[in-house]
Protein backbone atom coordinates (compact mmCIF):
# COMPACT_ATOMS: atom_id res chain seq x y z
CA UNK A 1 0.00 0.00 0.00
CA UNK A 2 0.45 3.82 0.50
CA UNK A 3 2.62 4.36 -3.33
CA UNK A 4 1.35 7.45 -3.65
CA UNK A 5 4.34 8.63 -1.98
CA UNK A 6 5.89 8.34 -5.41
CA UNK A 7 8.91 6.28 -3.93
CA UNK A 8 8.83 4.68 -7.34
CA UNK A 9 9.80 7.63 -9.42
CA UNK A 10 13.44 7.02 -9.86
CA UNK A 11 13.87 8.85 -13.47
CA UNK A 12 14.09 12.51 -11.07
CA UNK A 13 17.85 10.59 -10.89
CA UNK A 14 20.25 12.72 -12.75
CA UNK A 15 23.58 12.17 -14.54
CA UNK A 16 26.78 13.35 -12.60
CA UNK A 17 29.70 10.81 -11.78
CA UNK A 18 29.71 9.54 -8.43
CA UNK A 19 32.66 11.02 -5.71
CA UNK A 20 34.74 9.76 -3.94
CA UNK A 21 33.81 8.35 -0.47
CA UNK A 22 35.15 11.08 1.50
CA UNK A 23 33.12 13.73 -0.83
CA UNK A 24 29.90 11.10 -1.33
CA UNK A 25 29.65 11.44 2.47
CA UNK A 26 29.88 15.19 2.55
CA UNK A 27 27.36 15.50 -0.27
CA UNK A 28 25.03 12.93 1.32
CA UNK A 29 25.29 15.51 4.65
CA UNK A 30 24.74 18.67 2.77
CA UNK A 31 21.99 17.08 0.82
CA UNK A 32 19.78 15.39 4.21
CA UNK A 33 20.37 19.05 5.99
CA UNK A 34 17.95 20.56 4.23
CA UNK A 35 16.03 17.45 3.38
CA UNK A 36 15.36 16.36 6.69
CA UNK A 37 13.76 19.68 8.40
CA UNK A 38 11.77 19.61 5.30
CA UNK A 39 10.27 16.53 5.85
CA UNK A 40 9.93 16.49 9.54
CA UNK A 41 11.93 13.50 10.43
CA UNK A 42 13.36 12.89 13.24
CA UNK A 43 15.78 10.40 12.53
CA UNK A 44 17.01 8.78 9.21
CA UNK A 45 20.03 6.04 8.51
CA UNK A 46 21.56 5.03 5.71
CA UNK A 47 24.07 2.82 3.77
CA UNK A 48 25.70 3.21 0.60
CA UNK A 49 27.29 0.44 -1.68
CA UNK A 50 29.92 0.82 -4.24
CA UNK A 51 31.55 -2.19 -5.83
CA UNK A 52 31.78 -4.08 -2.79
CA UNK A 53 32.60 -1.82 -0.60
CA UNK A 54 30.40 -0.12 1.82
CA UNK A 55 29.78 3.70 3.20
CA UNK A 56 27.20 4.34 6.38
CA UNK A 57 25.32 6.60 8.67
CA UNK A 58 22.52 7.76 10.57
CA UNK A 59 21.45 11.70 12.11
CA UNK A 60 18.57 12.52 14.33
CA UNK A 61 17.08 11.07 17.30
CA UNK A 62 15.32 7.57 18.05
CA UNK A 63 12.55 8.77 19.83
CA UNK A 64 12.00 13.00 19.16
CA UNK A 65 13.02 14.79 21.78
CA UNK A 66 14.70 11.82 23.77
CA UNK A 67 18.32 12.82 22.54
CA UNK A 68 19.58 8.77 21.53
CA UNK A 69 21.14 9.65 18.31
CA UNK A 70 20.40 7.13 15.40
CA UNK A 71 23.70 5.47 13.78
CA UNK A 72 23.87 3.05 11.05
CA UNK A 73 23.67 0.34 13.85
CA UNK A 74 20.30 1.71 15.23
CA UNK A 75 17.57 -0.95 14.13
CA UNK A 76 14.48 -0.01 12.19
CA UNK A 77 11.51 -2.16 10.78
CA UNK A 78 12.07 -2.79 7.52
CA UNK A 79 8.20 -2.63 6.46
CA UNK A 80 8.15 -4.41 2.99
CA UNK A 81 11.69 -4.92 2.69
CA UNK A 82 11.25 -7.95 4.62
CA UNK A 83 9.15 -8.96 1.13
CA UNK A 84 12.52 -9.75 -0.45
CA UNK A 85 14.06 -12.09 3.01
CA UNK A 86 10.80 -14.27 2.72
CA UNK A 87 11.28 -14.44 -0.99
CA UNK A 88 15.21 -15.31 -0.50
CA UNK A 89 14.16 -18.18 2.02
CA UNK A 90 11.63 -19.67 -0.73
CA UNK A 91 14.54 -19.78 -2.61
CA UNK A 92 16.91 -21.48 -0.82
CA UNK A 93 14.11 -24.12 -0.22
CA UNK A 94 13.42 -24.33 -4.00
CA UNK A 95 17.38 -25.12 -4.01
CA UNK A 96 17.13 -27.66 -1.28
CA UNK A 97 14.52 -29.42 -3.18
CA UNK A 98 12.25 -28.70 -0.67
CA UNK A 99 9.76 -26.31 -2.57
CA UNK A 100 8.97 -26.04 -6.68
CA UNK A 101 8.14 -22.11 -7.88
CA UNK A 102 5.31 -24.41 -9.76
CA UNK A 103 3.98 -25.75 -6.46
CA UNK A 104 0.30 -25.29 -5.85
CA UNK A 105 -0.22 -23.37 -2.51
CA UNK A 106 -2.35 -26.74 -1.17
CA UNK A 107 0.69 -28.77 -1.72
CA UNK A 108 2.26 -27.30 1.13
CA UNK A 109 -0.36 -26.07 3.00
CA UNK A 110 -3.15 -28.61 4.42
CA UNK A 111 -5.70 -25.45 5.24
CA UNK A 112 -5.92 -24.90 1.17
CA UNK A 113 -6.85 -27.86 -0.21
CA UNK A 114 -10.46 -27.26 -1.72
CA UNK A 115 -10.00 -24.07 -0.91
CA UNK A 116 -10.54 -21.14 -3.88
CA UNK A 117 -6.83 -20.31 -3.70
CA UNK A 118 -5.63 -23.97 -3.66
CA UNK A 119 -4.17 -24.17 -6.77
CA UNK A 120 -2.56 -20.24 -6.83
CA UNK A 121 1.24 -20.87 -7.23
CA UNK A 122 4.57 -20.18 -5.40
CA UNK A 123 5.91 -18.59 -8.21
CA UNK A 124 2.53 -16.29 -8.37
CA UNK A 125 2.61 -15.41 -4.82
CA UNK A 126 6.08 -14.34 -4.93
CA UNK A 127 5.40 -12.32 -7.86
CA UNK A 128 1.87 -10.66 -6.75
CA UNK A 129 0.36 -12.01 -9.48
CA UNK A 130 -1.79 -14.89 -7.19
CA UNK A 131 -4.95 -12.49 -7.62
CA UNK A 132 -5.55 -11.33 -4.05
CA UNK A 133 -5.96 -7.32 -4.07
CA UNK A 134 -4.09 -5.10 -2.23
CA UNK A 135 -7.28 -4.90 0.09
CA UNK A 136 -7.49 -7.73 0.59
CA UNK A 137 -4.09 -8.28 1.61
CA UNK A 138 -4.42 -5.13 4.48
CA UNK A 139 -7.11 -7.00 5.95
CA UNK A 140 -5.65 -10.21 7.04
CA UNK A 141 -3.68 -10.17 10.01
CA UNK A 142 -1.61 -12.81 11.55
CA UNK A 143 -3.29 -15.74 13.40
CA UNK A 144 -6.09 -16.04 10.28
CA UNK A 145 -4.20 -18.24 7.72
CA UNK A 146 -7.90 -20.44 7.52
CA UNK A 147 -9.89 -17.30 6.94
CA UNK A 148 -7.25 -16.35 4.05
CA UNK A 149 -7.49 -19.84 2.45
CA UNK A 150 -11.19 -19.38 2.36
CA UNK A 151 -10.95 -15.95 1.00
CA UNK A 152 -11.91 -16.19 -3.18
CA UNK A 153 -8.75 -13.86 -4.90
CA UNK A 154 -10.30 -10.79 -6.65
CA UNK A 155 -8.70 -12.05 -10.02
CA UNK A 156 -8.06 -14.68 -11.60
CA UNK A 157 -5.03 -16.31 -10.42
CA UNK A 158 -1.98 -15.58 -13.21
CA UNK A 159 -3.74 -12.77 -15.16
CA UNK A 160 -2.84 -9.80 -13.52
CA UNK A 161 -0.34 -7.98 -11.19
CA UNK A 162 -1.60 -6.97 -7.50
CA UNK A 163 0.61 -5.97 -4.65
CA UNK A 164 -1.03 -8.23 -1.54
CA UNK A 165 0.54 -8.90 1.56
CA UNK A 166 -1.77 -11.80 1.46
CA UNK A 167 0.98 -13.45 -0.97
CA UNK A 168 3.68 -13.21 1.84
CA UNK A 169 1.69 -14.03 4.70
CA UNK A 170 0.87 -17.27 2.92
CA UNK A 171 4.69 -17.73 2.08
CA UNK A 172 5.96 -17.81 5.21
CA UNK A 173 3.20 -20.27 6.26
CA UNK A 174 4.93 -22.18 3.35
CA UNK A 175 8.16 -21.76 4.96
CA UNK A 176 7.63 -22.72 8.00
CA UNK A 177 5.78 -25.86 7.32
CA UNK A 178 7.99 -27.03 4.92
CA UNK A 179 11.62 -25.95 6.93
CA UNK A 180 9.63 -27.33 10.37
CA UNK A 181 10.81 -24.55 11.91
CA UNK A 182 9.19 -21.01 13.13
CA UNK A 183 9.71 -18.20 10.39
CA UNK A 184 11.68 -15.95 12.80
CA UNK A 185 13.98 -18.76 13.74
CA UNK A 186 14.63 -20.09 9.93
CA UNK A 187 15.09 -16.31 8.84
CA UNK A 188 17.95 -15.65 12.06
CA UNK A 189 19.31 -18.55 11.46
CA UNK A 190 19.80 -19.43 7.88
CA UNK A 191 19.78 -15.28 6.21
CA UNK A 192 21.10 -12.90 9.07
CA UNK A 193 23.19 -14.64 10.99
CA UNK A 194 25.43 -16.27 8.31
CA UNK A 195 25.71 -12.57 7.10
CA UNK A 196 26.93 -11.27 10.08
CA UNK A 197 23.29 -9.44 10.48
CA UNK A 198 24.10 -8.94 14.35
CA UNK A 199 21.50 -5.66 14.88
CA UNK A 200 18.53 -7.22 13.10
CA UNK A 201 15.96 -9.81 13.89
CA UNK A 202 12.62 -11.00 12.74
CA UNK A 203 9.65 -8.49 15.29
CA UNK A 204 12.31 -6.64 16.44
CA UNK A 205 11.97 -7.96 20.14
CA UNK A 206 15.89 -8.45 20.36
CA UNK A 207 16.60 -4.88 19.65
CA UNK A 208 15.10 -3.70 22.60
CA UNK A 209 15.60 0.03 23.63
CA UNK A 210 17.55 0.01 20.89
CA UNK A 211 15.08 0.28 17.83
CA UNK A 212 14.20 3.62 15.94
CA UNK A 213 10.51 4.59 17.18
CA UNK A 214 8.38 5.30 14.46
CA UNK A 215 6.64 8.32 14.41
CA UNK A 216 3.42 9.20 12.96
CA UNK A 217 1.93 12.70 11.59
CA UNK A 218 0.30 14.47 14.33
CA UNK A 219 -1.60 17.59 12.89
CA UNK A 220 1.47 19.66 12.10
CA UNK A 221 3.97 17.56 14.30
CA UNK A 222 5.09 14.72 14.95
CA UNK A 223 3.92 11.86 17.49
CA UNK A 224 5.59 8.60 18.07
CA UNK A 225 4.03 4.86 17.72
CA UNK A 226 3.71 3.31 21.47
CA UNK A 227 4.62 -0.30 19.55
CA UNK A 228 7.15 0.71 17.53
CA UNK A 229 5.49 -0.47 13.97
CA UNK A 230 6.89 -4.27 15.30
CA UNK A 231 5.47 -7.11 13.46
CA UNK A 232 5.37 -10.82 15.01
CA UNK A 233 3.63 -14.07 13.88
CA UNK A 234 2.76 -14.72 10.52
CA UNK A 235 2.82 -10.92 9.12
CA UNK A 236 6.39 -10.90 10.11
CA UNK A 237 6.86 -12.79 6.59
CA UNK A 238 5.33 -9.48 4.92
CA UNK A 239 6.94 -6.92 7.10
CA UNK A 240 8.87 -8.04 10.20
CA UNK A 241 12.13 -7.61 9.78
CA UNK A 242 14.32 -5.44 11.58
CA UNK A 243 17.55 -4.19 10.47
CA UNK A 244 20.07 -1.21 10.89
CA UNK A 245 21.52 0.57 7.95
CA UNK A 246 25.37 -1.68 8.34
CA UNK A 247 23.56 -4.33 8.23
CA UNK A 248 21.30 -4.07 4.96
CA UNK A 249 24.52 -3.19 3.49
CA UNK A 250 25.91 -6.73 3.70
CA UNK A 251 22.91 -7.97 2.57
CA UNK A 252 22.94 -6.22 -0.63
CA UNK A 253 26.27 -6.72 -0.85
CA UNK A 254 25.63 -10.18 -0.62
CA UNK A 255 22.31 -10.31 -3.20
CA UNK A 256 24.52 -7.68 -5.80
CA UNK A 257 27.70 -10.11 -5.56
CA UNK A 258 27.12 -12.37 -8.20
CA UNK A 259 28.31 -15.38 -6.61
CA UNK A 260 26.92 -18.80 -4.99
CA UNK A 261 26.27 -18.12 -1.59
CA UNK A 262 23.53 -18.18 0.60
CA UNK A 263 21.98 -19.39 -2.82
CA UNK A 264 23.21 -19.35 -6.44
CA UNK A 265 24.21 -16.39 -8.17
CA UNK A 266 21.49 -17.65 -11.21
CA UNK A 267 18.81 -17.38 -8.82
CA UNK A 268 19.76 -14.21 -7.62
CA UNK A 269 19.15 -12.89 -11.31
CA UNK A 270 16.28 -14.45 -11.34
CA UNK A 271 14.90 -12.58 -8.39
CA UNK A 272 15.74 -9.64 -9.91
CA UNK A 273 14.01 -10.38 -13.86
CA UNK A 274 10.38 -9.83 -14.74
CA UNK A 275 8.24 -12.93 -13.18
CA UNK A 276 6.67 -13.69 -15.70
CA UNK A 277 4.11 -11.49 -18.61
CA UNK A 278 2.00 -10.39 -15.92
CA UNK A 279 4.34 -9.12 -13.98
CA UNK A 280 6.71 -6.84 -16.00
CA UNK A 281 8.13 -4.65 -13.51
CA UNK A 282 8.22 -6.65 -10.20
CA UNK A 283 10.16 -10.08 -10.23
CA UNK A 284 10.57 -12.35 -6.73
CA UNK A 285 10.39 -9.85 -4.00
CA UNK A 286 12.01 -7.35 -5.64
CA UNK A 287 10.00 -4.34 -8.35
CA UNK A 288 12.64 -3.53 -11.17
CA UNK A 289 12.79 0.06 -12.94
CA UNK A 290 14.28 -0.85 -16.26
CA UNK A 291 14.83 2.46 -17.23
CA UNK A 292 17.26 2.95 -14.32
CA UNK A 293 18.20 -1.01 -14.51
CA UNK A 294 17.75 -1.47 -11.28
CA UNK A 295 15.53 -3.57 -8.39
CA UNK A 296 14.13 -2.11 -5.23
CA UNK A 297 11.53 -2.41 -2.52
CA UNK A 298 10.19 0.30 -0.49
CA UNK A 299 8.72 -0.73 2.91
CA UNK A 300 6.29 0.82 5.47
CA UNK A 301 5.21 0.49 8.81
CA UNK A 302 3.25 2.51 11.61
CA UNK A 303 5.66 5.31 11.28
CA UNK A 304 8.38 4.33 9.61
CA UNK A 305 9.33 4.24 5.72
CA UNK A 306 12.08 2.60 4.65
CA UNK A 307 13.72 2.18 0.97
CA UNK A 308 16.86 -0.45 -0.92
CA UNK A 309 17.70 -0.10 -4.38
CA UNK A 310 20.27 -1.94 -6.33
CA UNK A 311 21.88 -1.33 -9.44
CA UNK A 312 21.73 -4.57 -12.09
CA UNK A 313 24.69 -4.14 -14.00
CA UNK A 314 26.51 -2.57 -11.31
CA UNK A 315 27.86 -3.71 -7.54
CA UNK A 316 25.96 -0.84 -6.30
CA UNK A 317 23.01 0.06 -4.27
CA UNK A 318 22.16 1.55 -0.79
CA UNK A 319 19.22 1.65 1.72
CA UNK A 320 17.13 4.51 3.72
CA UNK A 321 15.79 3.96 6.99
CA UNK A 322 13.55 6.86 8.13
CA UNK A 323 11.26 6.93 11.83
CA UNK A 324 8.63 8.87 10.13
CA UNK A 325 5.42 8.85 8.16
CA UNK A 326 4.79 11.14 5.33
CA UNK A 327 2.06 13.80 6.21
CA UNK A 328 -0.36 14.50 3.19
CA UNK A 329 1.86 17.14 1.59
CA UNK A 330 3.05 18.66 4.58
CA UNK A 331 6.59 16.65 6.31
CA UNK A 332 7.05 14.19 3.09
CA UNK A 333 9.43 12.10 3.67
CA UNK A 334 8.79 10.42 0.70
CA UNK A 335 11.65 13.01 -1.05
CA UNK A 336 14.51 11.37 1.17
CA UNK A 337 13.95 8.42 -0.13
CA UNK A 338 13.94 9.28 -3.97
CA UNK A 339 17.01 11.11 -2.81
CA UNK A 340 18.49 8.87 -1.65
CA UNK A 341 18.02 6.35 -4.23
CA UNK A 342 19.77 8.08 -6.44
CA UNK A 343 23.19 8.33 -4.25
CA UNK A 344 22.82 4.88 -4.06
CA UNK A 345 22.77 4.46 -8.00
CA UNK A 346 25.76 7.33 -8.52
CA UNK A 347 23.55 10.11 -8.89
CA UNK A 348 22.91 13.10 -7.63
CA UNK A 349 19.45 13.65 -5.91
CA UNK A 350 16.79 16.50 -7.73
CA UNK A 351 15.04 18.76 -5.46
CA UNK A 352 11.79 17.18 -4.19
CA UNK A 353 9.06 17.84 -5.70
CA UNK A 354 5.44 19.87 -5.03
CA UNK A 355 2.76 18.32 -3.08
CA UNK A 356 0.13 21.08 -4.12
CA UNK A 357 -2.94 18.32 -4.49
CA UNK A 358 -2.56 16.41 -0.83
CA UNK A 359 -1.54 19.89 0.88
CA UNK A 360 -4.95 21.08 -0.71
CA UNK A 361 -6.85 17.99 0.27
CA UNK A 362 -5.49 18.12 3.74
CA UNK A 363 -6.43 21.82 4.41
CA UNK A 364 -10.11 21.26 2.98
CA UNK A 365 -10.56 18.15 5.48
CA UNK A 366 -8.50 20.70 8.02
CA UNK A 367 -11.18 23.33 7.58
CA UNK A 368 -14.40 21.29 6.78
CA UNK A 369 -15.21 20.64 10.47
CA UNK A 370 -15.66 24.22 10.96
CA UNK A 371 -17.53 25.07 8.59
CA UNK A 372 -20.08 22.74 9.45
CA UNK A 373 -20.31 23.70 13.21
CA UNK A 374 -21.09 27.37 11.62
CA UNK A 375 -22.99 26.55 9.30
CA UNK A 376 -24.99 24.78 12.32
CA UNK A 377 -25.14 27.97 14.29
CA UNK A 378 -25.94 29.79 11.35
CA UNK A 379 -29.15 27.59 11.09
CA UNK A 380 -30.33 27.88 14.27
CA UNK A 381 -30.28 31.51 13.70
CA UNK A 382 -31.84 31.44 10.73
CA UNK A 383 -34.32 29.00 12.19
CA UNK A 384 -37.46 31.27 11.01
CA UNK A 385 -36.01 31.37 7.26
CA UNK A 386 -35.79 27.52 6.83
CA UNK A 387 -39.06 26.85 8.46
CA UNK A 388 -40.30 29.50 5.57
CA UNK A 389 -39.13 27.34 2.78
CA UNK A 390 -41.64 25.99 0.65
CA UNK A 391 -42.06 24.48 -3.09
CA UNK A 392 -40.08 22.66 -4.96
CA UNK A 393 -37.23 24.37 -4.44
CA UNK A 394 -37.26 24.90 -1.03
CA UNK A 395 -37.79 21.03 -0.66
CA UNK A 396 -34.99 20.79 -2.18
CA UNK A 397 -32.82 23.16 -0.61
CA UNK A 398 -33.59 21.17 2.68
CA UNK A 399 -32.88 17.60 1.47
CA UNK A 400 -30.32 17.73 -1.41
CA UNK A 401 -27.64 18.73 2.07
CA UNK A 402 -28.56 15.04 3.27
CA UNK A 403 -27.79 13.76 0.41
CA UNK A 404 -24.73 15.05 -0.54
CA UNK A 405 -23.19 14.87 2.79
CA UNK A 406 -23.75 11.65 3.22
CA UNK A 407 -21.80 10.85 -0.20
CA UNK A 408 -19.20 13.08 1.40
CA UNK A 409 -18.93 11.01 4.13
CA UNK A 410 -18.97 7.42 1.78
CA UNK A 411 -15.75 9.12 0.04
CA UNK A 412 -14.04 10.25 3.52
CA UNK A 413 -14.08 6.74 5.27
CA UNK A 414 -14.82 4.10 2.82
CA UNK A 415 -13.73 5.28 -0.27
CA UNK A 416 -10.68 7.23 0.00
CA UNK A 417 -9.53 4.70 2.58
CA UNK A 418 -9.41 2.53 0.39
CA UNK A 419 -8.15 4.17 -2.78
CA UNK A 420 -4.68 3.50 -0.78
CA UNK A 421 -5.21 0.02 -0.02
CA UNK A 422 -6.57 -0.25 3.13
CA UNK A 423 -10.00 0.40 5.34
CA UNK A 424 -10.02 3.14 7.45
CA UNK A 425 -8.65 1.50 11.12
CA UNK A 426 -5.28 0.41 8.83
CA UNK A 427 -5.32 4.06 7.58
CA UNK A 428 -5.35 5.54 10.79
CA UNK A 429 -2.21 3.65 12.11
CA UNK A 430 -0.05 5.39 9.21
CA UNK A 431 -1.94 9.05 8.86
CA UNK A 432 -4.22 9.41 12.73
CA UNK A 433 -4.46 12.71 11.55
CA UNK A 434 -5.52 12.91 9.01
CA UNK A 435 -8.14 9.70 9.77
CA UNK A 436 -9.66 12.15 12.50
CA UNK A 437 -10.15 14.88 10.07
CA UNK A 438 -11.85 12.69 7.81
CA UNK A 439 -14.07 11.26 9.91
CA UNK A 440 -14.88 14.57 11.59
CA UNK A 441 -15.43 16.30 8.20
CA UNK A 442 -18.23 13.26 7.74
CA UNK A 443 -20.09 13.20 10.73
CA UNK A 444 -20.23 17.36 11.18
CA UNK A 445 -21.06 17.72 7.28
CA UNK A 446 -24.33 14.81 7.68
CA UNK A 447 -24.89 16.40 11.14
CA UNK A 448 -25.13 20.02 9.64
CA UNK A 449 -27.45 18.67 7.24
CA UNK A 450 -29.50 16.53 9.23
CA UNK A 451 -30.17 19.56 11.89
CA UNK A 452 -31.15 22.19 9.41
CA UNK A 453 -33.40 19.93 7.92
CA UNK A 454 -35.12 18.46 11.43
CA UNK A 455 -34.69 22.39 12.32
CA UNK A 456 -37.09 23.54 9.17
CA UNK A 457 -39.56 20.50 10.16
CA UNK A 458 -39.62 21.03 13.41
CA UNK A 459 -41.74 24.70 13.48
CA UNK A 460 -44.14 23.56 10.51
CA UNK A 461 -47.40 23.20 11.87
Amino acid sequence: MWRYLGLFLLPFLTTPALPQADTQAAAIDAYLDEAMPAASAPGLAWAILDDGDWLAGGRGERVLGSGLPVTDDTPFALGSISKSFTALAIMQLVEAGAVDLDDAIADHLDSFEGQPGAAITIRQLLSHTSGYSTLQGNSFQTGHMRQLAGTSPARAPGTAWQYSNANYLILGAVIETVSGREFEAYIETEILAPLGMENSSVGGRAAGDRMAIGHTPWFGGRRPVPDQGRASGGMAAAGGIVASAADMALYLAMMSNGEDDLITAEHKAMMMRPASAASPFYGLGWFIDAEADAVYHTGLTPGVETLAILSRSQQRGGVVLVNANSGMGFGVTGDILVGMSAFALGENPEPGGQHFGTQSLYVMVLVLPVLFVAGIMLAWRGRAGLRAKSGVSGWFSLVFPVFSTLAMAWVFVDLMPKLFGAPLATFYLYQPDMTILLVASAVTGVGFAIFRLVLALSGRR
